[in-house]
């Protein structure tokens, strides 16, 4: 099995290595056929992996495959851990990336980093591979720093866009202030356990709990917050979140596979592989279950105020991880992945589909300037219809389960501030049913905005798209419905995820109130959520088809609080202030201090004046008289000897004696 592990993880690197260097000579069709082909053995090796290890309870394979170095005790190694997780988000990630690559094809056609583009989302795949499979905390730090650098690559790739080149960097340097934390984590971690192994650390965690540092501070709960600070990174919870939206600047296959299996859910799996260590915290969880709270309602609100149908899903995108970061803080880990794996379908789909209407309106993205598509663009209307429904959670669709066992999750938890964390995450389902269909009213029905010249030539785009979107859709509908049982209740994850029932037990209070996932979409008609989607749904339709003046209204009446949603809660201006004019103006100040005052004034300066001071004193004993130097060799002479007779180290003459 090592060589099919090896298999997946090196294909897609292969593919990308191959196009990178040779993609102008091989041609588009070339190029994009052995990316494909690299994704496609992932995705297949992935299926059979999964088979093994989830379907037939292979055991847990774990061996280091090369060993980097050894620094006294520590092991520095390249290794793999392959068990149900891995095999789960091995084979999401693949399938993702593959629909994502197939649908490159007809999205980027005219671009002319056409062969650049297929290199880079290789290579990225390669990096979450890296970061899914791995055994070790070096190697996990690897893989976590390469999606970040390669997604840099991406989300700036069209860099004659100024736009473009500002959200790359600023998703780079964010990313570098969660990973900073993440380092320290590791850091603390490794100082305290003495190992970067998965395995062993999880068997040192009871040792280590009860230790302290910084006074009486646990260790435990230092290195849980640290390592989640790396989380909030990577996964965009407030306030690292800014740099997610303006990944949108980027290609918009890209976009689906950071937002929908890659990069963002990077945070959620590292939570739930150190679940035997977040368990020993309640601080840490508490503070994970609340941030993912506010993370899941803030942004939920912003995405009612975006015109932007990228950044629409984009904000759509942040709440949805915020409900995953509140299922990690009441330690239904698997509940988590559970929503991780739904929302990888049909967030790609409604990424894709936004795609295929921007392709169709030559690149315009404003939804004031669509509406009626639904007839022109017949599958491109029913995907996004199923991304939707799936999206805000109505019965019987993927994102159905997955959100109501982590509303139900929150509900049986005991954690201080869980009541007010309900509340949010069910006033969250009125939030996201009320965006996601004003976004999908605005685009598919009411009457056509379009420009004459552009409706007269909308049309379904190429197959190369619409394929991707049908494929992605049937996941959207049934996974759920599928995998709910075994996923959270008959075991398929209790070989990777620990949790300690007796401190927090709402998986097991889940799992004595489940019976079915066919009576679970039935009990949805009696509860909360439920009502509060319909309500969400019913005003969408209400601002945008039935009375589209009363929004107009409604802004002008709650001006500040609009100013407050459009301005994004100032997080942007905020740091502009903060970090970007005080980082300037430290820069300035260590300038003047640093270069002018010491450097300048003192060294450079300073020596010059030196030299000239010297220069005077010793100029006039430069006479051009003999006997003046004659006299002044006497003297120096006479010192000399002094020195040797009666001073050095053995002197010829003592003195007293």
């Amino acid at each position: 099995m090592e060589n099919t592990y090896l298999t997946i993880v090196l294909a897609p690197l292969i593919g990308a290595i191959i196009v990178g260097l040779a993609g102008h000579r091989l041609g588009r069709t070339l190029s994009h056929s052995i990316t494909i082909l690299g994704v496609t053995v992932s995705t297949v090796l992935a299926l059979y992996v999964f088979n093994h290890h989830v379907l037939n309870g292979a055991e847990v394979f774990n061996e280091n495959i090369y060993t980097w170095m050894q620094v006294g005790g520590l092991n520095m190694s390249v290794g793999f851990l392959v068990d149900n997780l891995t095999s789960v988000m091995l084979l999401v990630v693949s399938f993702v990336s593959l629909m994502v690559h197939i649908y490159t094809i007809g999205y980027m056609q005219e671009d002319e980093g056409y062969t650049k583009f297929f290199s880079y989302i290789s290579l990225f795949t390669f990096a979450m591979f890296m970061l899914v499979i791995s055994n070790n905390f070096m190697q996990l730090f690897f893989g976590w720093e390469a999606v970040g650098l390669v997604s840099y690559l991406l989300i700036g790739f069209w860099h004659h866009k100024e736009s473009a080149v500002e959200a790359s960097l600023k998703a780079f340097l964010v990313n570098r202030v969660g990973d900073f934390g993440f380092l320290l984590g590791i850091a603390v971690l490794l100082m305290f356990f003495g190992t970067l192994d998965y395995v062993e650390t999880f068997t040192l965690a009871n040792q280590v709990n009860g230790q302290t540092i910084f006074g009486d501070i646990s260790v435990i709960t230092v290195i849980c917050l640290l390592l989640f600070i790396g989380a909030m990174g990577k996964s965009a919870q407030v306030p690292l979140h800014v740099w997610l939206p303006g990944s949108m600047e980027g290609p918009t296959p890209i976009s689906a596979l950071i937002h929908a299996a890659t990069m963002v859910t990077a945070g959620i799996f590292m939570v739930s592989r150190m679940s035997p260590i977040f368990e020993l915290s309640d601080v840490a969880l508490t503070v994970m279950m609340v941030i993912g709270a506010i993370t899941a309602i803030s942004m939920g609100l912003l995405g009612i105020v975006q015109n932007d149908i990228k950044r629409v899903v984009a904000y759509s995108t942040l709440s949805q991880l915020g409900y995953m970061t509140v299922a990690l803080g009441v330690s239904a880990y698997s509940v988590a992945i559970f929503h991780l794996m739904t929302h990888a379908f049909f967030k790609a789909l409604l990424f894709l589909a936004a795609g295929s209407v921007i392709v169709a309106l030559h690149h315009e993205q404003d939804i004031r300037n669509m509406g009626a598509l639904r007839k022109k663009m017949p599958i491109t209307y029913i995907t996004a219809l199923i991304g939707t429904l799936a999206l805000i959670g109505f019965p019987g669709f993927a994102g159905f389960y997955s959100k109501d066992m982590i509303i139900e999750a929150v509900h049986f938890s005991n954690l201080p501030f869980a009541d007010w964390v309900y509340y949010a995450v069910v006033f969250g389902v009125f939030i996201t049913a009320f965006y996601s269909l004003r976004m999908f009213f605005m685009v598919f029905h009411g009457e056509s905005r379009l420009e004459q010249h552009k409706e007269e030539h909308v049309h379904e785009t190429a197959l190369s798209i619409t394929v991707p979107l049908i494929v992605l859709a049937i996941p959207s509908v049934i996974i759920g419905y599928l995998t709910i049982e075994p996923m959270l209740f008959t075991g398929w994850l209790e070989n990777s995820i620990y949790i300690d029932a007796s401190a927090h037990g709402s998986v097991a209070a889940l799992k004595e109130h489940f019976h079915s996932a066919f009576g679970l979409m039935l009990h949805a008609i009696v509860t909360v959520p439920f009502w509060m989607m319909v309500g969400g749904s019913l005003a969408a339709w209400v601002f945008t088809l039935y009375r589209t003046d009363w929004a107009k209204k409604i802004q002008e009446r709650f001006h500040r609080t609009n100013y407050v949603l459009k301005s994004l809660y100032g997080f942007d201006r905020l740091n502009d202030i903060v970090f970007v004019n005080g980082s300037r103006k430290l820069g300035e100040f260590l300038w003047r201090i640093s270069d002018m005052t010491i450097i300048d004034h003192f060294v450079v300066n300073g020596s010059a004046r030196l030299m000239r001071f010297m220069g005077s004193v010793i100029r006039p004993v430069q006479t051009g008289y003999l006997y003046h130097y004659a006299f002044f060799m006497i003297i120096g002479l006479m010192l000399v000897l002094t020195w040797v007779l009666v001073v050095g180290e053995n002197p010829l003459i003592e003195l007293g004696s």
